[in-house]
């Protein structure tokens, strides 16, 4: 199957609300493995139980906050809005929507601290142990001018570009969080626009195989 079918597919699917398909797939694999990485409780079977009936039971004594069913659900819709738009010019109005879908309904949606809907306004950094310094608040919007312009300059995207801009963008961290979760989508939307096939990074599967 090439770039463009898997597209048409993901697009489709999304319309249709069928299971058992790629997008469902994707997004559940998606979810699960993007919030995992940020210290999610929540398993795999936990995140495709949520994506399908839109209902939580615990199967465990772990204590689950309402914040990662909150961020969880958000991914999911998140996703959606990055089909809906993964052929738009990436801009600052796309990744600013993209930390509100997140953050939408969890406790920090209100608490000026994380200024949701709006770059980061308290310094902070990369890491626990090999900490790195980020972009300072008054530097996040000039910093950001910058990478977008430069990204946005380039003829012919590449995955090495894409992931470069990554790079750039976690070390800018423009948000007060989910700046990770808003990069992987943004990956994920760029790979969609610019025919690069790194679905595969994140679709563990073995016969849906990206051909020439």
């Amino acid at each position: 199957m090439n770039i463009e079918k898997l597209k048409r597919e993901l697009v489709s699917q999304k319309n249709s609300k069928f299971k058992g398909n790629i997008y469902h797939y994707s997004q559940v694999n998606f979810a699960y493995n993007s919030n995992k990485i940020e210290g999610t409780h929540l398993s795999e079977d936990e995140t495709e139980e949520i994506f399908v009936t839109n209902s939580y039971i615990p199967k465990s004594d772990d204590v689950v906050k309402l914040d990662d069913l909150m961020e969880m659900k958000n991914h999911f819709r998140l996703f959606d809005y990055m089909l809906d738009i993964y052929e738009k010019k990436l801009d600052k109005n796309i990744i600013i929507e993209m930390n509100k879908i997140l953050k939408r309904g969890t406790s920090d949606e209100d608490n000026p601290r994380y200024n949701v809907g709006g770059f980061k306004i308290v310094p902070n950094k990369m890491g626990l142990i090999n900490v790195i310094d980020t972009s300072s608040p008054k530097e996040v919007e000039s910093d950001m001018t910058i990478l977008l312009d430069w990204y946005n300059s380039l003829s012919n995207v590449s995955l090495e570009d894409i992931i470069e801009f990554h790079v750039r963008f976690e070390r800018i961290h423009p948000f007060g969080d989910v700046n990770g979760r808003v990069g992987r989508m943004i990956m994920f939307k760029e790979c969609l626009k610019n025919n690069i096939c790194l679905l595969l990074f994140w679709i563990k599967i073995n016969r849906f195989i990206c051909e020439d």
